[in-house]
């Protein structure tokens, strides 16, 4: 609620009042008194990342926003294994190609659209849009239509990538840098809560017998929740510089995603980065797998009386529990310090090192205790201070580059990634016998080119910053 108090009101009420404000309130002062001091709110969020007073609010939303997005996301991922796998496991695997190729059409026509409406209404139309696909979804499920279990498939991937895209363009949009290098790493934390919850409810209904097809509907009531929730906070930063006139207008036409990718050294940069990234991460899973499944084939062997699929089961169960919780962790407590403290260079250089250490001991022969240790430690990683890196490297950049580009690179080269680790797992097995530790070696390789890439995004990040700061001072001057 609003905070109502004359400059002679009692200001122990007031301090109770404004912890519950929903909307921007105006400064707790008078001519006589100082600036507002920090609500419950504010001090709460500071266990977690550097809060200025009055920004706990939008925060909060934006964290509860996210949180919805995993939750419904993570029902949907859930409800697809058991519809793909119907058609058979390689039929999966081909899925994912298709998945790019869907994306060659979606990102341009993403782009097309953005320049035709504004702020609210792109992210209206946009939501909505998966919403009705939900929709036809669950019914053609229900009706006994046919390659239903394979479209979804395809679709589920693209509402993943594309609207957590969507949501972070929102975000760069509607911070400046400084807060958003302050604020981001609590925003993402609603991803890591999100992401557990929305599986065990999804295992939860599963197991209380409910049809795949009916748990969809649960998601399309959560994504609108999500786009209200979208429309509270764009109120609330109206009063914002510059606000007002970016939810009016709409993005320039001029270029598209994928045009405004090749045409940036920056983003192209970025966007070999995160192919770079994909390859690596997914080639260790392979890593992961093959070593598993191997440890499991001898146990099996010296102990017949074992149960090889409860073996492997118990592996990824404590595999995924330990680097859950430890990138939830370090997404807690440690990321934004690593911000504040080595900024931007400390973000995004902080997983190829960690990559870098982890294929290293790989390579060296370790066996499975170690590669389960050290891929716990690269996906704890990943998960936390590169996901948010990932959203900080988009804040000194133009609002169509945050909108158009993004979706690109979070959608289309994420895929392209995937698709040359297959290639490379398939040229590895099929023609050079490859091991865990020749795939480790190769990523050591991948890992340098990564690391040089990381360090020429970062030279091109100091320099949009130095242009902008220029450019700011020009102004300041020729007032």
């Amino acid at each position: 609620m609003r905070l109502l108090h004359s400059p002679n009101g009692c200001g122990a009420t007031r301090r109770i009042l404004v912890i519950f404000r929903l909307r921007p309130v105006p400064p707790l002062t008078t001519s006589n008194e100082g600036p507002a001091p920090p609500t419950i709110l504010d001090r709460f969020l500071s266990l977690f990342t550097d809060v200025h007073p009055g920004e706990s609010g939008t925060a909060l939303l934006m964290f509860l926003n996210l949180f919805l997005l995993l939750l419904g996301y993570y029902i949907l991922r859930t409800v697809r294994e058991p519809l793909i796998l119907a058609s058979g496991a390689e039929v999966k695997s081909y899925a994912s190609a298709g998945q790019a190729l869907t994306l060659m059409g979606f990102v341009p026509l993403y782009g097309w659209f953005s320049a035709q409406v504004d702020r609210m209404k792109l992210i209206s139309g946009f939501i909505l849009f998966f919403i009705v696909c939900i929709e036809v979804f669950s019914f053609g499920g229900l009706a006994g239509l046919p390659y239903v279990g394979i479209a979804y498939y395809i679709w589920v991937g693209i509402f993943s990538l594309a609207t957590i895209a969507q949501f972070w363009s929102y975000a760069n949009d509607i911070y400046r840098r400084e807060a958003g290098e302050r604020l981001f790493p609590f925003i993402v934390l609603g991803a890591s809560l999100g992401a557990p919850v929305g599986a065990k409810i999804a295992e939860d209904l599963f197991e209380a017998g409910m049809s795949p097809y009916r748990m969809m509907q649960i998601t399309a009531a959560i994504l609108c929740v999500h786009l209200a929730l979208y429309a509270i906070i764009n109120r609330r930063v109206l009063g914002r510089p510059g606000q007002a006139e970016a939810t009016k207008s709409s993005l320039s036409s001029a270029a598209g995603g994928f045009k405004l990718v090749f045409g940036s050294q920056y983003l192209r940069l970025l966007a070999v980065l995160i192919i770079l990234l994909n390859v690596v991460n997914t080639a260790g899973n392979y890593i992961v797998d093959k070593s598993v499944v191997n440890a499991a084939d001898a146990a099996v062997a010296a102990d017949p009386s074992l149960n090889r699929d409860a073996f492997i089961g118990s592996f990824y169960g404590s595999y995924a529990f330990y680097f859950s919780t430890l990138g939830l962790l370090l997404q807690a407590f440690v990321v934004s310090r690593l911000v504040k403290h080595l900024g931007m260079s400390g973000a995004l250089l902080a997983l190829p090192l960690v990559a870098l250490g982890a294929y290293a001991l790989i390579a060296a022969g370790a066996g499975l205790a170690f590669i389960r240790w050290a891929k716990i430690a690269e996906n704890a990683t990943d998960y936390s201070v590169m996901n948010t890196a990932r959203q900080l490297v988009w804040l000194p950049t133009s609002r169509d580059e945050k909108y158009k580009a993004k979706q690109a690179i979070d959608t289309f080269f994420v895929r392209t990634g995937d698709l040359l680790q297959a290639v490379l797992v398939f040229a590895g097995t099929t023609f050079l016998g490859l091991g865990a530790r020749g795939f480790a070696l190769v990523n050591l390789v991948l890992i340098t080119a990564w690391l040089a890439v990381a360090l020429l995004l970062l030279k091109e990040y100091g320099r949009i910053l130095r242009k902008r700061v220029d450019a700011a001072a020009g102004v300041a001057e020729g007032g």
